[in-house]
């Protein structure tokens, strides 16, 4: 049985290319027919009316369009057991209607992306409609970055937000704006810091951990800093070697909670 949760912070536009830079965005080709060929482009609404210029900018004379599609809703289809990720698309056939049902491209953890004007638990036989914090919490637990909250503009680096695990940055295709850094930190192979997924123990502020909050270790040295969450799970930037021992941050009250980082387990083994 897999659970659905609406994307209602996300919005979709149809370019013809994006670049590796634009961490919070996400691209699907469109089947081809008769027509030309088209991508959606799904990306954090926040960001939509700034990347609708920015792809308009440098589309310099080439016949393409953008346009927003809101009539499309964003789903997340996630599975409820690990091992439902690896198994066939949960997908209802569909006799009208514009559907698309896609894998995430990030990792097989998150399930799938359903595309669609129809409601879309009607689509999956067996479904479970869930909150949107489930989603949250779901991708949190798996260090799933997403959206500038987890990825700020010009903040979060690529290989550091390990993009690089979840089919957002290529290395054969060029150029875009931070290309020189990227391929060379990925060919000397030493990244110092990474985005690991955090759960902290301990009565929460009321306002939850302010993003920035400093990661210390038992002795204070400084390990990082905690970059997003929801409730006790949440992101944090972190010096890898720093991960295994005690790690703590300090609150606005003066406490102190635990913090305990995790790898993956669908990072490449080569990474652990």
């Amino acid at each position: 049985m897999c659970q659905l949760c609406q994307h209602p912070g996300w919005g979709g536009a149809p370019p013809r290319t994006w670049g590796p830079q634009r961490t919070a965005c996400a691209e699907r080709r469109l089947p081809e027919h008769d027509e030309a060929p088209a991508f959606l482009l799904e990306c954090d609404r926040e960001v939509l009316g700034a990347l609708q210029r920015h792809l308009a900018l440098y589309k310099i004379r080439r016949k393409v369009t953008v346009e927003p599609r809101p009539e499309l809703r964003v789903w997340a289809v996630l599975p409820r057991a690990p091992e439902e990720a690896g198994g066939a698309a949960p997908l209802r056939e569909q006799a009208e209607g514009a559907t698309i049902l896609t894998r995430d491209p990030r990792t097989a953890r998150m399930g799938w992306r359903l595309l669609t004007q129809d409601e879309g638990l009607a689509l999956v036989p067996g479904g479970r409609l869930g909150d949107l914090r489930d989603y949250h919490r779901h991708r949190y637990q798996h260090g799933v970055p997403e959206g500038i909250h987890d990825l700020p503009p010009g903040v979060a680096l690529p290989l550091e937000s390990n993009l690089a695990f979840m089919n957002g940055v290529s290395f054969t295709k060029g150029c875009y704006i931070g290309q020189e850094l990227t391929a060379r930190t990925h060919h000397v192979g030493v990244i110092r810091k990474r985005l690991f997924p955090v759960r902290i123990s301990g009565p929460l502020p009321a306002g939850g951990i302010t993003p920035g909050t400093s990661v210390l270790t038992e002795s204070g040295q400084a390990a990082g800093k905690y970059r997003a969450g929801q409730g006790d799970v949440g992101l944090a930037l972190l010096r890898s070697e720093k991960i295994k021992g005690p790690l703590h941050i300090r609150t606005s009250e003066s406490g102190q909670l635990a913090l305990t980082a995790s790898v993956p387990d669908w990072w490449p083994t080569a990474t652990k």
